[in-house]
Order: structure tokens, then C-alpha cells, then sequence
């Protein structure tokens, strides 16, 4: 049995949890979000706890045990606590900045980069410590957002200028040797 999809997900208070077959509805403070979910597993709620399970050993339903139960999972995390992923500007002139709600990148083109946010994402730049924070209540569209701004300018090997998640290692490569070296 899936060690992750066998554990029962608590839900918190002020957060309204609605299933309706294989459809979930999750409503909190900071949102709400809709899925719906493969036949493959069951999902039930029982004193103010979600449990799912699986009918067999099929490998197909194994594989939808554990990710259903995690999706739930970050669902009712996200609508209640939220999430938030953080970027790290590396490089010299490189910043970016708030323009309104909108995020204006500089990183060595001849124009800023303009992104703007979709609903239930916001940015936060800090040009102090150049990071810049994404958050909001759906982990896979801050996720999503997040690879977006690092796709502008990711990180090179040679000098490590560009965008980066913070904590990424970026392997760096040597540069030439020169003329002299022989």
C-alpha cells in the first residue's frame, strides 16, 4: 500500500472540504479550487478527515493513490496557508522591479521584461536582497509562474548571472585558458 496515499489528510479549521463523487471542492481564507479526480481511487470524508483508497494492485491505480492523496493535500494547504517560491536575481545591472502588480525583469536585453500576474498570483521584489517572491493559493500555477520567470534569463555555467530558485546550485564551468597556457 502507497505509504503517502494510506495516510488521512486533516482539514483545518475554516477550511470547507465538498466531495461529490470524484469531484473536490476545497474553500479557505485564501481561496478556493475545483478538481476532479480519477476513477481510479475513492475519496471519502469521515469526521473531518479525508481518506483515499484504491479497489486493487493494479499499477496504474498504485501510481494515482499517492498523487491524488498529495494533490488533495497541497490543496487544502494552499487555500488555508498558501504558497510562496522564491527567486534569486544573480548578475551584474540584473534587477527587477514592481510596476504596480506587474513585474518588470532587467537582465541584459534591450527592453525590460514585463509579466504580468494571473489571478490569485502575486509578486514581491526585494532589491535588497534581489529576490523575488511568488505566492499564492494554487502550487501548481506558482509553480508554473515560477518556471516562467526563470525561463527569461536562466542561469549561464560560466559567471552563474540570471534567474534562479533560491538555494539552486548552478555547476560552473571553466573558461578558456588562454594563450599562454600550453
Amino acid at each position: 500500500m502507497s505509504r503517502i496515499g494510506r495516510l488521512p489528510i486533516d482539514i483545518p479549521g475554516g477550511v470547507q472540504v465538498n466531495v461529490n463523487g470524484l469531484d473536490v471542492h476545497v474553500k479557505g481564507p485564501k481561496g478556493e479550487l475545483k478538481r476532479s479526480f480519477s476513477r481510479l481511487v475513492e475519496i471519502k470524508m469521515e469526521n473531518n478527515q479525508l481518506n483515499i483508497t484504491r479497489n486493487s494492485e493494479n499499477p496504474a491505480e498504485r501510481a494515482m493513490h499517492g498523487t491524488v492523496r498529495a494533490v488533495i493535500a497541497n490543496m487544502i494547504h494552499g487555500v488555508s496557508k498558501g504558497f510562496e517560491v522564491v527567486l534569486q536575481v544573480e548578475g551584474v545591472g540584473y534587477r527587477a522591479e514592481m510596476e504596480g502588480k506587474n513585474l518588470a525583469l532587467f537582465v541584459g536585453y534591450s527592453h525590460p521584461v514585463k509579466m504580468e500576474p494571473p489571478a490569485g498570483v502575486t509578486f514581491e521584489t526585494d532589491a535588497k536582497t534581489r529576490q523575488i517572491k511568488v505566492s499564492g493559493f494554487d502550487k501548481e500555477l506558482i509553480g508554473q509562474i515560477a518556471a516562467n520567470i526563470r525561463k527569461v534569463r536562466p542561469p549561464e555555467p560560466y559567471h552563474g548571472k540570471g534567474l534562479r530558485y533560491l538555494g539552486e546550485r548552478v555547476r560552473r564551468k571553466a573558461g578558456k585558458a588562454g594563450k599562454g597556457a600550453k
